[in-house]
């Protein structure tokens, strides 16, 4: 009836979304209060109201044309403003000619590793991971590498990575800030790995691409500053989306945007234009290009996610948990109180606890916990995660 790998691929389907689904379950049951779902990064915040105005005065506004095809690469005036607004932060001169207009981060990577790939490269990943990276990879055969972090901090380390890098490395995924530990990576150490792949590179004449996922990169904490990429690594692609910014995931706007500095910069925006369209995407949502195009300072309130961190945080290591705090994005990363953390992640559902196993993001003996939900959530949970550690501790 259907294919054979798609069948598999139903079999084993995210985690995330079954424990989402467990949740709706779940509230039918007991009623939205006494369920506490940390399955899935949806965030509860309304986008700001300036980005509303935006859209509310566009919606209405009599323009010809508007709901038209475009450029398979996006309006060139908001991609010429997405390009001056990343040259300001990292210092690196872009044009709209290094910007495609994406249906989210998710297409952004699809597209970019069905321009890049033939079959059987490697793609590097690092645990632990966001759980589709695997799939990305495969569905233009090129194979995923699962390189560890360093064990407790999650930080990359450069003695590891070196490993595992081989004549087939096609490309490397970097997401900071980081979906599930909140961990933000050091400027020093990605100037450390770009010293690294560019040797590489040079042992095996070949290029190495590093392609950045960062949806959360305005999601920081306490002064933080997440670096910028463009200025690590001359062989860097961004992939990122608004959904976290300015709270439009259901919107699935974002966009890609290429190092200038790359060899063969125009065949690479040429195929990444061509995948756009040929993947089915054909351009980014038309009207929601020209709402972010007049967006990008504006910000959800950081200070709304770093008051649910801290509570957590504090509810967390109460209990018994060890878990480190995050620096970015809206995802803590403790670890289990047993070696099984699917069990343990089935345990919590009897104080419905909704989280997701560290297994699924290629880090057994850990779980993720989103807390981009109500701050009254965070609070009734405090009861469930002492009995939960109670239970499991004894």
């Amino acid at each position: 009836m259907i294919s054979q790998k798609i069948k598999d691929s139903i079999s084993g389907s995210s985690l995330i979304r079954q424990m989402f689904e467990e949740g709706e379950r779940l509230r039918k049951i007991h009623g939205a209060d006494k369920v506490f779902d940390f399955s899935i990064g949806n965030p509860e915040f309304e986008p700001p109201i300036a980005v509303r105005k935006t859209l509310e005065r566009l919606v209405t506004e009599d323009r010809p044309g508007m709901h038209r095809y475009m450029s398979n690469a996006g309006y060139e005036y908001v991609r010429g403003k997405i390009a001056e607004h990343l040259e300001n932060e990292s210092g690196v001169s872009l044009t709209s000619g290094n910007i495609v207009m994406t249906c989210g981060a998710a297409a952004a990577l699809n597209v970019v590793l069905k321009t890049i790939l033939n079959p059987g490269e490697e793609v590097i990943v690092f645990s632990p991971y966001f759980v589709e990276y695997l799939t990305y990879i495969d569905n233009y055969g090129g194979k995923p590498v699962i390189v560890p972090t360093a064990p407790e901090t999650f930080e990359l380390d450069t003695e590891i990575l070196k490993k595992y890098i081989t004549p087939k490395t096609k490309a490397m995924i970097i997401n900071s800030p980081n979906n599930p530990t909140g961990v933000i990576y050091r400027k020093e150490t990605l100037e450390k790995i770009s010293e690294l792949l560019q040797s590489k590179e040079k042992e095996y004449n070949s290029s190495i691409f590093v392609i950045c996922d960062e949806p959360y990169n305005k999601v920081v904490y306490d002064g933080v500053k997440v670096p910028s990429v463009l200025k690590a690594f001359k062989n860097s692609i961004i992939v990122n989306s608004f959904s976290k910014s300015i709270a439009l995931p259901g919107e699935r706007i974002g966009f890609i945007a290429a190092n200038p500095a790359i060899s063969e910069i125009k065949l690479l925006m040429e195929g990444l234009v061509l995948c756009n369209r040929t993947l089915g995407f054909v351009n980014a949502p038309a009207l929601f290009q020209r709402v972010v195009a007049e967006s990008l300072d504006e910000s959800i309130d950081i200070d709304e996610y770093k008051k649910r961190r801290d509570l957590l945080y504090d509810i967390l290591t109460e209990a018994g948990f060890t878990c480190n705090k995050p620096e970015g994005a809206f995802y803590m990363f403790p670890k289990a109180l047993i070696e099984d953390d699917n069990e343990f992640a089935k345990r919590a559902l009897k104080y419905n606890l909704l989280i997701v196993p560290g297994s699924g993001f290629g880090c057994p003996g850990y779980f993720r916990i989103a807390y981009c939900v109500s701050l009254k959530t965070i609070e009734l949970s405090r009861s469930a995660f002492k009995a939960l550690a109670k239970e499991l501790k004894g």
